[in-house]
């Protein structure tokens, strides 16, 4: 077995750290994590997400990621928009999210910078889509995915975004960003969710 990919109960390869065991986080790599989407609630709802995972494991947000989709308005832009003191008051007594009060700031902030974006770009995809780089032309192996905290795209973006008014968007969560909505491949060559 190629280093960077474990097998599953059910004989399939997969990404080694979709092997913790966990159905929901085997699921996540499966069905979610790595394919290309235009839906700009999703895209937001991650971008966010992504913030809220700085410092802990994904898992840790997987898990709770109904809990947040309920506490902020199923990251709908405008509704967040609306938000005011007492909500963030509320979300700081919620145990089913990240009670980081920045984290939360920064949710409600990337909204009105979300909607102000969707105004000149189109929408969310067009705009990330500018920072998608040049498809590989090889397959990814283990050592060089452990290389991949940041790339130069995820640097231009996290700095275009941060310019833009965003907080909690530095290259190494941007990376995570393009990964997880497929502006990168990054499931390790062998992976049965992308066959080499």
């Amino acid at each position: 077995m190629s280093q960077g990919l474990i097998q599953g109960v059910d004989g399939r390869l997969r990404c080694a750290w979709a092997g913790s065991g966990d159905a929901l986080y085997q699921a996540y790599h499966d069905e979610e994590w790595g394919r290309p989407t235009q839906d700009d609630r999703y895209l937001f709802e991650k971008l966010c997400l992504e913030g809220f995972q700085s410092g802990l494991s994904w898992l840790t947000i997987l898990r709770k990621r109904e809990n947040f989709r309920r506490a902020f308005a199923n990251f709908d832009a405008e509704s967040l928009c609306r938000f005011g003191p007492e909500d963030v008051t509320r979300l700081l007594a919620d145990a089913g999210i990240v009670r980081h009060r920045g984290k939360i700031e920064s949710t409600l902030n990337n909204a009105r910078r979300a909607l102000e974006l969707r105004a000149e770009a189109g929408s969310i995809h067009a705009f990330v889509q500018r920072f998608a780089p040049v498809p590989r032309a090889t397959r990814v192996d283990w050592a060089t995915l452990r290389t991949l905290a940041k790339t130069p795209e995820s640097m231009a973006l996290s700095k275009e975004l941060r310019r833009r008014g965003w907080s909690f968007v530095g290259p190494t969560t941007v990376y995570a960003f393009m990964q997880a909505v497929g502006l990168v491949d990054d499931h390790v060559d062998g992976c049965w969710v992308t066959p080499s």
